[in-house]
């Protein structure tokens, strides 16, 4: 591991499973190095897979296969910025189509209980409008969202 800062994600048996979905499913993302658990451990045997080495859009992670004691929650997600509805809708459906759910403005979580925030730049660029009238329009169409709606937030923000 080269990088001085890096992201820790805590599975239950299942970081090679999820890295390899984010490598195939985020640009800029590749699963590294497996290591192997040199010996026994509270949730595994010696030779079971104790920590991937990946990447999720250029950000370094290393999956932890701890067991069953620690859950994913919303305190930390993957805010992914979106370019277009096309790009929104392709992320978003690749991880609710693959066992993932469906949260408010834009969150989703991914089977293993990661959350993500498909993000499209249209929606940052309204809810940060100078104009404060449009900014408020954009930020109430979206609090009436589960997927980002882009078309829908640009009018809004139009009024």
């Amino acid at each position: 591991m080269s990088h001085k800062n890096t992201v820790c994600l805590w599975y239950d048996g299942t970081a090679l499973e999820a890295a390899r979905f984010y490598a195939e499913t985020f640009p800029d993302s590749s699963v590294g190095a497996v290591h192997h658990a040199p010996g026994d451990f509270p949730s595994g045997k010696q030779g079971d897979v104790l920590t991937v080495e990946f990447t999720v859009m250029g950000i370094p992670c290393v999956g932890l296969n701890g067991g069953p004691a620690f859950k994913h929650d919303e305190a930390f997600s993957f805010q992914v910025a979106t370019d277009d509805q096309a790009e929104t809708d392709r992320l978003w459906n690749a991880i609710i189509d693959n066992g993932g759910q469906a949260s408010a403005c834009g969150w989703c979580r991914d089977q293993w209980g990661l959350s993500w925030q498909i993000t499209p730049r249209a929606l940052l660029a309204a809810v940060n409008d100078p104009d404060r009238a449009a900014a408020k329009r954009a930020f109430d169409a979206m609090m009436e969202m589960t997927k980002i709606d882009i078309a829908a937030i640009e009018a809004a923000r139009r009024g």
